[in-house]
């Protein structure tokens, strides 16, 4: 890899070298969704997602406590991974955002699977996650207008996602059907978003950085595409 390929963004190199910084990226996609699985295998093996799922469904103000620490977790090794020069924390940034992503679905996870038996309901919104993923990909890469624009609207809807989640904990209201499809709809915003961000300003040696991005959002699709199906497997 040449240093100008290290500093300009990929939709400014060669079509070659363009396809193998898109390869890299959702290779890196790929390895952070199977560390996840692993990282929830050892946490499932261990009898730690039961004991996370005992402690934050105790009581519902606890779940803050997951949110809020995943949530600076996240911040850290996102800006940690943006260390473009220093690959082994990059890979190191990737692996602690799987190891954090496992933990905040560990309890959810523990509940679908040995609470309510539906683990064939997992499978389905992941394979609604993946396609959905999947084609809104394909829409980033082809679409040829600007989707900068997005950004404020894709930070602003966060915010205020975040907002309702604490007010529905201190006030004890339900976020019902219509908060995870509008979060589905935020999450596949920000997925396209992100897409064509990567492609036109990350560099070639910024693929990782970018997989970090990518998961983080289709992780968040998957959470709120499960918590969708397990409200209308209850209506």
């Amino acid at each position: 890899m040449t240093a100008l390929q290290t500093s300009v963004p990929a939709i400014s190199l060669s079509e070659d070298d363009r396809g193998e910084f898109v390869a890299k990226v959702y290779q890196h996609v790929a390895a952070a969704v199977a560390a996840f699985v692993g990282f929830e295998a050892l946490l499932f093996m261990t009898g730690i997602a039961e004991r996370m799922y005992e402690f934050f469904f105790a009581s519902g103000g606890r779940w803050l406590l997951l949110l809020g620490g995943v949530m600076i977790g996240n911040w850290f090794v996102t800006n940690a991974a943006r260390d473009f020069g220093n690959p082994a924390r990059q890979y190191g940034s990737l692996l602690a955002t799987a190891a954090l992503e496992s933990l905040i679905f560990a309890p959810f996870l523990f509940y679908v699977y040995k609470v309510q038996d539906a683990g064939s309901t997992v499978a389905a919104a992941a394979l609604v996650t993946g396609i959905g993923f999947a084609v809104l990909t394909v829409i980033g890469m082809v679409t040829r207008k600007d989707l900068s624009f997005m950004r404020p609207m894709i930070m602003w809807g966060f915010g205020i996602a975040m907002v309702a989640i604490v007010g529905a904990v201190l006030f004890g209201f339900n976020l019902g059907i219509w908060f995870s499809v509008a979060m589905i709809a935020l999450a596949g915003g920000a997925i396209l978003y992100q897409t064509q961000t990567i492609i036109r300003t990350y560099p070639a040696n910024a693929y990782i950085p970018a997989a970090i991005s990518l998961f983080g959002s289709l992780m968040t699709m998957f959470w709120y595409v499960l918590r969708l199906f397990m409200q209308l497997s209850r209506d």
